[in-house]
């Protein structure tokens, strides 16, 4: 469900990294159906092109296959958002991926893929989008999709290191770039009912809604619409926060057993 005017994010530039499933694909549809022009990006070409095929307004969606952690491949993303559009209005970092494992047992190559796609991958397109659009329009907002890491992450110590992080620097540029009238804000899901719930093993998930306050796992639309609110006019004078969308699970319980 859309809780938004179809109008607020009329003529509006959305850049969603992460774009063509998941929280990324639900959220790229709500801007939309608010009116907003949206590119999507990611590694697997197939999941946009059939987010493409899905959505069906090749008026307002296009797509651009980009490796977040390779900062020339951002550039040339850059570089077709300015000649295709000419601008960029909200940037939604989404993309980002991890695995469960105990502290003790990730490799160095596993901590640094983590780290260099969820951290790296995130700065990188925060940095290069910012240059390249934002400081000088004067404007602009970007949403970082991150995760309820309130008490740590065990289980997911690579991921809650990195998601940590990038709450941190967006704190820093909320006040750095204020002046430049642009807004950072962080969103962070708890356990949320979607596609990437599907990569963790049946023994970690099973009986997860019992544990959470609310007695449930979250929507995407329910991060999506979170989203939508911190990016736009309804969340103007929000920055440097981050909303934790997770059913109360930051307060109390633990997601499964750590043995």
């Amino acid at each position: 469900m859309n809780l938004y005017n179809e109008n607020l994010f009329k003529d509006k530039i959305v850049l969603v990294s992460g774009g063509g499933s998941g929280i990324g694909f639900i959220t790229t549809r709500m801007f939309m159906d608010c009116g907003a022009t949206v590119l999507i990006c990611g590694r697997n070409l197939d999941k946009l092109e059939s987010a493409i095929d899905k959505l069906d307004k090749p008026n307002q969606l296009s797509h651009f296959q980009c490796d977040i952690r390779e900062s020339e491949q951002i550039k040339i993303l850059a570089e077709f958002i300015r000649n295709k559009f000419g601008r960029l209005d909200i940037l939604v970092n989404n993309a980002g991926g991890q695995f469960p494992s105990m502290a003790e047992d990730i490799s160095e190559k596993g901590w640094k893929a983590v780290i260099n796609n969820n951290l790296n991958g995130t700065w990188l397109m925060t940095q290069i989008m910012a240059n390249e659009f934002f400081i000088p329009q004067k404007s602009g907002s970007i949403v970082n999709v991150t995760v309820n890491n309130f008490r740590g992450l065990p289980g997911m110590a690579h991921t809650g290191a990195a998601r940590a992080g990038i709450e941190n620097f967006s704190k820093t540029l909320a006040v750095e770039w204020a002046p430049h009238n642009i807004r950072v804000n962080c969103i962070a899901p708890g356990v949320i009912q979607s596609t990437g719930l599907e990569n963790y093993p049946e023994e970690m998930t099973k009986g997860l809604s019992n544990k959470i306050p609310m007695k449930r796992l979250g929507t995407t639309n329910e991060v999506a619409n979170a989203i939508l609110f911190v990016a736009g006019e309804l969340g103007s004078y929000i920055t440097g926060e981050t909303v934790y969308v997770d059913g109360g699970s930051r307060l109390w319980g633990d997601f499964w057993e750590i043995s």
